[in-house]
């Protein structure tokens, strides 16, 4: 499952790492994003009006990742991960939280470059695939 800032690299050409790897998955390696993801990035192609070339690399790459919808399921796990990590001390933005509780639902290694994921007991290992940045 890929976070925002790791398909934000690839469409904006930033990491070609990331899109080199992205590119090389084969078999039943599969990439996804969070619907949670597709609104961080829609939103943030609507308020900074690229144009319609952006919008198009936009679309491009959504249409070759599975959006996995937000369910009750993610809504349960959100509650608990949230009230541990409050109970622990330990921080993660709102949306970040709710990335996180859909990669646990879903049981999907999450692509960051992000380390505040690393807190996240419950989540798998996070990986970086912008290794060039």
């Amino acid at each position: 499952m890929l976070d925002t800032n790791t398909v934000s690299y690839v469409v904006r050409g930033k990491s070609p790492a990331a899109r080199a790897k992205l590119d090389s998955l084969k078999g039943e390696e599969t990439a996804c994003i969070s619907v949670i993801t597709e609104a961080e990035l829609r939103y943030g192609t609507a308020k900074q009006a690229p144009g319609p070339v952006r919008q198009a690399a936009l679309n491009i790459l959504f249409d070759r990742l599975r959006i996995l919808p937000w369910t009750s399921e993610e809504a349960l796990i959100y509650g608990d991960l949230r009230a541990k990590l409050e109970r622990a001390g330990k921080t993660l933005g709102n949306l970040d939280m709710l990335i996180a509780a859909h990669a646990i639902s879903a049981n999907a290694t999450l692509v960051t470059r992000d380390k505040a994921f690393a807190q996240v007991e419950d989540l798998r290992p996070p990986v970086n695939w912008a290794v060039d940045l």
